[in-house]
């Protein structure tokens, strides 16, 4: 089932608990040249160009563009598809303790079915395991 792009966007929040600190993690988690390492959409590959992030995809080639660097923990990029359509992806690392919770917002856009947005979670939920993995073995 599609949504109204006029109706309130269907969310669910994943989250993953790394016992690293959240300056670390962020910092690790921010610098596009780290997200073949955990982000498996990127696995192919990203390259600067032109001053611009380009990532091979299994979409095809994608610009991902994240927010200034802030000391919120705010991790929010937008991801350019090769249709020229830009998603927003929410993502955030908070403290928890001496450790770190990082929580990322998976929206049900327009178009999508509740089949895209179960495997788009999934994607999600497995990426931030490997970015725990990561993180946790260094």
């Amino acid at each position: 089932m599609g949504h109204d792009a006029d109706m309130p966007t269907a969310s669910r929040h994943l989250t993953a608990s790394i016992d690293r600190p959240a300056p670390e993690v962020y910092a690790y988690a921010r610098d596009p040249a780290h997200l073949p390492a955990w982000a498996a959409g990127l696995a192919a590959g990203i390259r600067l160009e032109r001053g611009e992030w380009v990532a091979d995809s299994p979409m095809g080639r994608v610009l991902v563009r994240f927010v200034p660097v802030n000391e919120y923990g705010v991790l929010d990029h937008d991801v350019v598809l090769p249709t020229g359509e830009s998603v927003t992806n929410p993502l955030r690392v908070l403290v928890d303790g001496a450790g770190s919770e990082v929580v990322f917002t998976v929206r049900h856009r327009p178009g999508m079915t509740d089949e895209e947005f179960a495997a788009d979670a999934a994607a999600v939920t497995t990426d931030l395991a490997a970015l725990k993995r990561v993180l946790e073995a260094g």
